[in-house]
């Protein structure tokens, strides 16, 4: 938040102009009450001297105990004023505007005079006294209305239950709660078509046609019907039930605010914000009323339930599925795992999955935890609920614990909030993000999609994991490759019975009486010619292969690129087709480089001593390519 957001607040608001007062210190200004002359705050814009940045600060006329009742980091002593009416406040990217604005109204409403003066024993001139000569007008008559008759009985009433204290939004809160509770059932049917806006809305923040609208919207509303009006009054509403104005249990507010988020809301930046606000509401409410847990996940923001549910899926790898475990993986490592063209089919995606498990495994067992190393440990940090709704309690909260998952708990003592969390501050997102890398690398070469990673010497230790899981996947397949017989034992005693038939009839009349071992034909058993010829074959079709028709060529090879390579895939020297072309050996290895970097992401020819040399890891791919 900037000074200028609060001095166009002051100027549309209260009509407040900033006034520069001072020749020689043009970079402080004051906004004061245009009727009694008196400064609401001090406005400063200076440079650091350390930093050299630009500093935004203010001192407000809001009471020194907003400090306790707003412990936020911009909120300090007074740079300036003394007193215990003054504070200090920081612009800066965490200042909250709705926060200084609330603290504005404040310090305006603290300088209003309030009351009436009354002048006794002063008489009026005396008057020549006069005889009125025309007829006198009735007491009543049937089209005389009385400004009294026009505000209803029940809004008056109310009215009048506003204790005028301290100015503070405590003192606010609780006369919204009291006034709130005593106009519950209130119904109306007024037609308004009028405008109001307000920060932290409250029944006091409005005159009697504001009143009147609001309480006739809210009629229909809980009669069915949805009518848009100015958030002001849909904030209002959220208000009463969040503090149980009009129904009977926690649950049943909870109930309606949902029903509430389904039927009004678009998506309207403004119905954006309201609706984020609702959602952060709708969980404090059910953690600091105690529903059931299960109710209270119901409500919960789904971003930060997706972020929970990811970490507990990685927590326990072992308990859910492949596609489980790659979508928490892709939600901590950002777009460039969920779009890598291993993951276009289940396997890739189950070889990442591995890898994770494989690794959570091997630290495991060397006495580590790879969860832990990576996404830390729950922290405890302050936690305010429904700090920014206008909320009030009577008691302090009773000391409790409410655990919402795994991932996520809240804890009271003394009234004091906090909530148990992982937090990304303290993610080791470098070892994450290396394991993650270095897994899309290897597998990207494994599976031949094309687009390779460079390597990382810092992803070094993550090597053996993914080494591991693709050793394991090479020799499945192996398995899998292997032709299975099947041998039905059931016909075991059929087939002996039919061998020794074909027996009987093969054996002459002497042989059958022969009781000795029955003869066995030999079996043909090749020469030592023909297995030299067939190892003939089998050498020769690499040659075979390199002699087969060119295919076309990558974009950005030429054709004497293209045969430059494939005389080294043959084992022959370019050396003569250079000379022949003037060509430098290692400014051809650059540029082939260049033009293959699309698809290997890596270095495929070397130039040593002016030869060129073939990269041993890219030679398969290379020959599969030309």
């Amino acid at each position: 938040m900037e000074l200028s957001e609060l001095t166009a607040y002051a100027a549309s608001r209260y009509h407040i102009r900033e006034e520069f007062k001072w020749a020689d210190f043009p970079g402080f200004s004051v906004l004061a009450d245009p009727n009694t002359g008196k400064w609401a705050a001090l406005l400063m814009r200076k440079t650091d001297p350390a930093t050299g940045n630009r500093l935004e600060l203010c001192d407000l006329k809001c009471g020194r105990q907003t400090l306790l009742e707003l412990p936020f980091s911009y909120l300090s002593a007074p740079y300036r004023m003394h007193g215990q009416k003054w504070i200090g406040i920081r612009f800066s990217g965490v200042t909250d505007p709705a926060v200084v604005f609330r603290l504005f109204d404040r310090a305006v409403s603290s300088g209003e005079q309030r009351g009436y003066t009354i002048v006794l024993e002063e008489k009026a001139p005396a008057q020549k006294e006069t005889v009125c000569q025309d007829t006198a007008l009735p007491a009543y008559w049937p089209g005389y209305v009385r400004a009294r008759d026009t505000v209803p009985d029940k809004i008056r009433k109310m009215r009048k239950l506003y204790e005028y204290g301290s100015g503070s939004f405590h003192q606010k809160c609780k006369n919204m709660i009291l006034q709130g509770r005593f106009m519950q059932d209130y119904e109306d049917d007024y037609e308004w078509k009028g405008e109001f806006h307000h920060y932290f809305p409250t029944y006091h923040d409005m005159d009697v046609k504001q009143l009147r609208g609001y309480f006739s919207w809210r009629t229909r509303l809980r009669k069915g019907r949805m009518e848009r009006t100015s958030s002001s009054f849909v904030y209002l509403y959220l208000y009463e039930l969040i503090n149980g104005i009009g129904t009977a249990s926690a649950e049943e507010s909870l109930r309606k605010m949902e029903e509430f988020e389904k039927g009004y809301f678009g998506d309207t930046p403004e119905d954006r914000e309201i609706r984020k606000n609702l959602r952060r509401w709708m969980l404090e409410l059910a953690v600091v009323k105690n529903v059931p847990h299960e109710l209270a996940l119901r409500y919960a923001d789904p971003a930060m339930r997706k972020k929970d549910q990811s970490l507990l899926v990685l927590r326990n790898a072992d308990g859910h599925t492949d596609e489980e475990v790659y979508e928490a993986l892709c939600m901590f490592s950002g777009a460039h795992l969920a779009s890598s063209p291993a993951a276009k089919e289940e396997k890739g995606k189950r070889l990442i999955a591995d890898v994770w498990r494989r690794a959570a495994d091997d630290f495991h067992r060397e006495g580590k935890d790879l969860f832990r190393e990576c996404f830390g440990k729950p922290q405890a940090f302050p936690w305010r609920p429904l700090a920014n709704a206008i909320y009030w309690e009577g008691n302090a909260f009773a000391s409790c614990d409410y655990v919402l998952d795994e991932c996520r708990s809240y804890h009271c003592r003394d009234g004091v909030w906090t909530e148990h969390r992982y937090e990304k501050l303290f993610f080791d997102n470098g070892k994450f993000r290396e394991l993650m890398h270095a897994a899309d690398l290897k597998i990207r070469r494994y599976l031949k999609t094309g687009h390779y990673l460079r390597e990382k010497a810092d992803e070094a230790w993550a090597l053996p994991y993914i080494e591991a899981v693709l050793e394991k996947e090479t020799q499945a397949e192996i398995e899998a490759a292997k032709p299975k017989i099947t041998i039905d034992l059931s016909g075991l005693e059929q087939i002996r019975r039919d061998a020794e038939v074909t027996r009987d009839s093969l054996l002459t009349e002497e042989e059958m009486e022969d009781t000795g071992t029955p003869r066995i034909e030999k079996t043909a058993v090749p020469d030592e010619k023909t297995v030299l010829n067939a190892g003939t074959v089998t050498a020769g079709n690499e040659t075979a292969a390199l002699q087969r028709e060119e295919t076309a060529l990558p974009a950005g090879l030429d054709e004497l690129q293209g045969k430059i390579l494939r005389m080294l895939l043959c084992g022959e020297s370019p050396e003569e087709i250079m000379k022949d072309h003037l060509m430098m050996p290692s400014l051809v290895a650059d540029a082939i480089n260049e033009a293959l970097f699309d698809e290997f992401g890596d270095t495929v020819l070397e130039c040593r001593d002016d030869r060129l040399y073939l990269v041993e890891d890219y030679r398969e791919d290379l020959r599969e390519m030309l």
